[in-house]
């Protein structure tokens, strides 16, 4: 749940990004999204929390806080993320009773879960929204 948000909200920003002073309504990015208004409106809630685009009630829509160059993949994949849970979540095994092995696994895994978590992490730090935006203007 949290990879499909996170696409979304990239696809919002890069829209925001795109259209001249905040053209963009949630009805319009709905559109180029393919989903509803409603979701478009909660994902910017989020992102306007995470101080990444400035909401305008009614005509007007929203635009970026900030410009491409200085919002990251990583800041996006924040704010998505504020619920705090691992992105890689591990079974719980038995609390009681159970095999040793049982017991053991989740926490054998939770160190290189966090690892691999952390380098994604990382590698979200090193692309900009003006990044992306380069991409699609390359790409025609």
């Amino acid at each position: 749940m949290v990879a499909t948000r996170f696409a979304v909200a990239i696809h919002i920003l890069l829209l925001l990004a795109n259209e001249p002073g905040g053209q963009a309504t949630s009805g319009r990015i709905a559109e180029s999204v393919g989903t509803n208004p409603v979701v478009i409106r909660r994902l910017a809630g989020q992102l306007a929390r995470a101080g990444l685009l400035r909401i305008r009630r009614g005509p007007g829509g929203a635009e970026l806080a900030r410009p491409p160059e200085a919002i990251t993949l990583a800041d996006v994949w924040a704010a998505m993320r504020r619920s705090g849970l691992p992105l890689l979540p591990t079974h719980r095994g038995p609390q009681r009773g159970g095999d040793a092995l049982g017991r053991a696994v989740p926490g054998l895994l939770r160190a290189t879960l966090d690892e691999a978590e952390r380098a994604m992490e990382q590698r979200l730090a090193q692309t900009t929204l003006r990044d992306l935006q380069e991409q699609l203007a390359a790409a025609g």
